[in-house]
């Protein structure tokens, strides 16, 4: 249980504005704020940033 606590499954959403997302975990501890990330955008075929959704 504690696990889901440190490690909470967090949602990444590309910011080319098409609608593709990442599940990824992320540390509480580590990084508080929103986590940003940059991995490939099938739809624009390219690496573009992908911001943390709440």
């Amino acid at each position: 249980m504690a696990r889901d606590v440190v490690r909470p499954l967090v949602r990444m959403r590309s910011v080319a504005g098409t609608g593709v997302t990442y599940v990824t975990r992320k540390n509480r501890r580590n990084d508080p704020n929103r986590l940003v990330l940059r991995k490939y955008d099938p739809v624009v075929r390219r690496h573009v940033e992908l911001r943390e959704e709440r």
